[in-house]
């Protein structure tokens, strides 16, 4: 069992910044990839942000210079920093992992975290 649990959403005023965790735990061999996806109301999940078990990161362009994700193994632990929040960056915020198990890889997701940019 894997679990992905996500945290720091919150209500914050245009041009804020804001810093999300997500936790990776459980029984697991290595995680390949994490990726942070939003979902805005009435709108498809889009991909945010991915990291490689590399460090290699990818962003959509409209976060681009402004959300940076960065990874902490030892705490099995995946960040997005957010700066210059704008009111069309209000969704909710899901964690993504590939993760590898006995079985192979599996996907698995966070029950994620409301981000909510007020202008």
């Amino acid at each position: 069992q894997v679990q992905l649990v996500e945290s720091g959403g919150g209500l914050v005023q245009a041009g804020g910044s804001l810093r999300l965790s997500c936790v990776v735990s459980g029984s697991y061999l290595s995680i390949k990839s994490m990726r942070w996806y939003r979902q805005a109301s009435g709108k498809q999940r889009e991909l945010v942000a991915q990291i490689s078990s590399g460090g290699n990161t990818n962003y959509a362009d409209s976060v681009k210079g402004r959300f940076a994700i960065s990874g902490d193994n030892a705490k099995n632990t995946v960040y997005l920093q957010m700066n210059s929040l704008k009111s069309e960056d209000t969704a909710i915020y899901y964690c993504n992992a590939d993760v590898q198990r006995f079985q192979g890889y599996s996907d698995y997701w966070g029950q994620g975290t409301q981000v909510t940019v007020s202008s």
